[in-house]
């Protein structure tokens, strides 16, 4: 059953819709979004409006949020699932943002059985089965392209990937993709990474992304669309995986159909 602050919620988005000012500003402001253009874009807007019918989108520690932040995360949110569609986001409903970056606090048990506290200063976070959480500070850095990354990318990227059920690098692959490919050019480029970071040397994507296969592929993720010709340059195998997966090619370079 829907709550009634549920209903309230999806009532006035559907009243609202959003606004050609709104929309026009976005284009302006956020190069990542400007970068769709004709039907892509029109698409992207309809998608990022039913975001918002299905999300909540809620401000904490403080944060008073506006419905143009409200509509940046969810434009940002449906880049990755533009030719994906909505019903990959399923199974969760929130997406909470603090002002800036926020301290998260984990219980783990290690595989000798000893429990461990873990007080961690984070950006963002996507939860197995909850929420994802946001820094706003980052996520407005990320979209003024003020940044080389992309929180919200990241932390939706997360949410794919755990549709199998874990965070481990390997989401659902669609019919056709090759399993044994895609582990090969992610095992391949995972180890490279880790090496470049251990050694010092120069690092073609975030440093994040050797601590774990799942980070790697969020990583992976964020490059395919911040700064795809440096994720190619480096891991030609995994940007033409992550082309079939997200069936999006953002700097042409794939050279197989991916729709």
């Amino acid at each position: 059953m829907i709550s009634l602050r549920r209903w309230r919620h999806i009532y006035r988005w559907r009243r609202e819709r959003i606004s050609n000012l709104m929309w026009n500003e976005l284009i302006v402001d956020v190069p990542l979004i400007a970068r769709y253009a004709g039907a892509d874009r029109a698409k992207l807007r309809r998608l990022a409006w039913r975001f918002l019918l299905r999300k909540e989108i809620q401000g904490v520690g403080g944060l008073a949020m506006t419905d143009s932040m409200r509509f940046l995360i969810a434009a940002l949110s449906c880049v990755p699932i533009l030719y994906l569609d909505l019903d990959w986001y399923v199974g969760w409903i929130s997406v909470l943002v603090y002002p800036a970056g926020f301290v998260a606090h984990h219980e783990f048990m290690d595989e000798a059985g000893v429990m461990h506290d873990v007080v961690q200063p984070l950006s963002g976070e996507s939860w197995l089965r909850g929420p994802v959480i946001l820094s706003w500070q980052d996520v407005a850095d990320d979209a003024s392209g003020a940044s080389e990354r992309n929180l919200v990318i990241h932390e939706l990227a997360h949410k794919l990937d755990a549709l199998n059920g874990a965070v481990n690098g390997m989401p659902p692959l669609h019919r056709g993709m090759d399993r044994a490919a895609w582990t090969a050019a992610f095992a391949d480029a995972f180890k490279d990474l880790q090496e470049r970071v251990s050694e010092g040397r120069s690092l073609p994507i975030d440093g994040y992304g050797a601590e774990a296969p799942g980070e790697f592929f969020a990583v992976a993720s964020e490059a395919l669309f911040v700064k795809p010709v440096a994720l190619y340059n480096a891991y030609p195998e995994v940007y033409r995986q992550l082309c079939c997966f997200y069936r999006q090619d953002p700097a042409g370079l794939a050279r197989s159909r991916i729709r």
